[in-house]
């Protein structure tokens, strides 16, 4: 069984609790008699960029749709390798859907759920599977130019909505070989790349996993070199970020937050990751605005503020979703509770969730699809998250991590296999329990990283991000 319970003296946090959770529950829905977690919001799919990652996020509540947001993106992978971009229910059949990647937030949430849902062999051994044959089919297709970097080949590859930056290319692509005859696709990618190499360094971690030594030192091997394909291609060292390249090679100089995306996958070092961080992300004229993490650079000249469903600049909530992996991946923690807490100011007492949001007012765009849109699942999940690892517990692979900021009172307690896990913080110290055991007890304002017996293994600082200069 898992179950969350949170309740806090910050009335607005307690409200936005609350009422994500109850809207989540209309984002379950029956595909042929499986329960999924669909994306909501006038979405009624399951779409590769965001329901395994949401569906594993959904597990602290409900382990069912969670493994089958993984499980059913497995099961339907063509025989050439390829894993639908989409699942539909159409007349009560569930149908995979093969016309773009739609992004790829899938092998590392997969992972997590082995461990969530007890170890499962069979399962580990269909997601090895599953990756191993996506990577090969990346390699075979993707690189119709042979110059050793993967291509997005429509707009709904990287999941970047009518953004401006594809200029004529198509929403939509099913053919095996690119579009021809547009302006700037196929564009070697950033993002198809990372999809590669995600797909490589969780291979080499399941490798590890299973003491086959040799294999995972190839796909360690592999999956650098991929990171040093897309370091010697797209990174621009002069700026500090990756750039993708249009069909003719050429930078595409527009600054977009992609590359706080190549940080959720992994395909960037620490050392662009701290450039990328400081000198782009935290910059208040670029990407930390009052509200932060829009899609393009506000003082970029391709940004365009845009409240409609488009990615060529507002803030986009499946990026709110990201940015707790990418940032917690390079050690920024202390960035997570400054974002958190500008999300719940921007969404609000109303509790409306919606896709997207203006960057300079924080007001929501509420109308991101034909009329008034709520229950956007990356919205309600990105708050849940963003609580879980503020006040409360995150469960990740073998460890457990505890969070402790805020000056109000907050009580967090998640059941999950048969265990009580529980943090009570009173604003100045944080004492967490295992099955009602005290196990430790710290200042507010941090992190700690226990096994699941509750052995302290690392504990950080979720204080003031300007003593690490970002700002």
């Amino acid at each position: 069984m898992s179950r969350v319970t949170f309740k806090t003296s910050d009335d607005l946090v307690q409200k936005l609790f609350d009422t994500a959770e109850e809207k989540l529950k209309l984002n379950l829905k029956d595909f042929s008699g499986r329960t999924v977690l669909i994306e909501g919001g006038g979405y009624e799919k399951i779409w590769l960029e965001t329901q395994p990652m949401g569906g594993e996020m959904y597990a602290k509540r409900d382990m069912t749709p969670a493994l089958n947001n993984q499980l059913l993106f497995m099961e339907y992978q063509r025989e050439d390798g390829r894993i639908p971009g989409s699942i539909a229910l159409i007349n009560g059949k569930i149908t995979p859907q093969f016309n773009k990647f739609q992004g790829f937030c899938f092998p590392e949430p997969a992972l997590n759920m082995y461990y969530l849902m007890g170890k499962d062999e069979e399962y580990l051994e269909l997601l090895h599977r599953t990756l191993e044959r996506f990577d090969a089919y990346l390699w075979k297709t993707r690189d119709s130019d042979g110059d050793g970097c993967l291509e997005t080949w429509c707009k709904y590859d990287t999941g970047e909505d009518h953004a401006m930056r594809y200029m004529d290319a198509p929403d939509a692509w099913e053919a095996e070989i690119p579009p021809t005859g547009c302006e700037a696709v196929p564009i070697a990618s950033m993002d198809v790349m990372s999809y590669s190499y995600s797909c490589r360094s969780v291979l080499a971690e399941i490798s590890r996993m299973k003491n086959q030594k040799e294999d995972a030192k190839l796909w360690a091997k592999k999956s650098l070199q991929v990171l040093q394909r897309m370091k010697e291609y797209l990174w621009d060292e002069a700026k500090g970020a990756y750039f993708d390249k249009d069909k003719h090679h050429r930078q595409m100089p527009i600054l977009i937050h992609n590359t706080l995306r190549a940080m959720y996958w992994g395909s960037i070092t620490q050392k662009m990751a701290d450039r990328f961080v400081k000198e782009h992300l935290c910059n208040p004229n670029e990407f930390w605005t009052r509200l932060p993490l829009p899609s393009v650079a506000v003082n970029d000249p391709m940004f365009r503020n845009v409240t409609t469903n488009n990615w060529s600049g507002q803030v986009e909530a499946l990026t709110y979703q990201r940015a707790i992996r990418a940032l917690e991946k390079y050690g920024y923690y202390e960035l997570l509770p400054q974002l958190g807490n500008k999300l719940f100011k921007a969404i609000g007492e109303k509790c409306v969730f919606v896709q997207q949001y203006d960057p300079f007012t924080s007001v929501p765009s509420s109308i991101a699809l034909e009329g008034e849109q709520d229950a956007y699942g990356p919205a309600m999940l990105s708050v849940l998250e963003y609580i879980s690892r503020m006040y409360g517990v995150h469960i990740d692979k073998e460890t457990i991590c505890w969070g402790s900021c805020g000056k109000r009172d907050t009580e967090y307690e998640q059941e999950w296999n048969d265990v009580n896990y529980r943090i009570v913080n009173d604003g100045a110290y944080a004492e967490a329990f295992l099955n009602g055991k005290k196990i430790f007890s710290v200042p507010s304002g941090r992190r700690v990283i226990t096994d699941y017996m509750g052995n302290i293994l690392n504990v950080q600082s979720l204080e003031d991000p300007t003593k690490k200069g970002l700002f």
